[in-house]
């Protein structure tokens, strides 16, 4: 009989099979237990997964919170700086002047120009003015430089203001140097 080429590797596959033997079978019992080990070891490590997912976007946020308020309050150093460019500017339009010169009209007019052109950029970098007068005195915002008597405001309401309050976005840049009613 002439052997078929296919039958021949039927043959060779059947042989590397392994018979069932009584050797060869897992009880039960004991496949159970492995499968409850693999199912809780996998839920272990569901949770080991979970946890450091979680602990990667919790670290991407605050990164995320880091940078915005780096990049908010990053020119506050030189933002202080400038207050006191602000404060200058303030006084000299203050200052009294009872010339009628066309010169100092023209001069004074250059000044309030250059303030109102430092306030623009202010207001583009998120500084502000701080109202005081009026208000009541706040340790967090005001610093008192003096008490008066004044019996038509009551105690602690802010009457004078010597120096202006500046704040950057929603944080204190400056406080202002008031002074309060007693």
């Amino acid at each position: 009989m002439k052997k078929n080429k296919n039958n021949e590797e039927v043959e060779n596959l059947e042989e590397d099979l392994p018979i069932e033997t009584e050797e060869n079978i897992v009880p039960e019992d004991e496949e159970e237990g492995e499968i409850e080990k693999l199912r809780e070891e996998n839920a272990k490590l569901k949770e080991d997964f979970l946890r450091a997912y979680a602990d990667a976007e919790n670290t991407k946020r605050r990164c995320v919170q880091e940078i915005e308020k780096n990049s908010k309050y990053a020119i506050s150093s030189f933002a202080k700086e400038l207050l006191v460019v602000a404060d200058n500017l303030h006084r000299a339009l203050e200052a009294e002047d009872d010339s009628d010169d066309e010169h100092v009209k023209k001069f004074k007019e250059g000044v309030k120009l250059t303030e109102s052109e430092l306030m623009k950029v202010f207001k583009k970098f998120g500084i502000t003015k701080m109202e005081s007068i009026g208000k009541v005195f706040d340790p967090a915002f005001h610093r008192v430089v003096q008490e008066v008597e004044d019996k038509e405001k009551p105690a602690g309401t802010i009457i004078a203001e010597l120096q202006t309050g500046y704040m950057i976005n929603d944080r204190l840049l400056r406080e202002a140097m008031v002074i309060v009613a007693k």
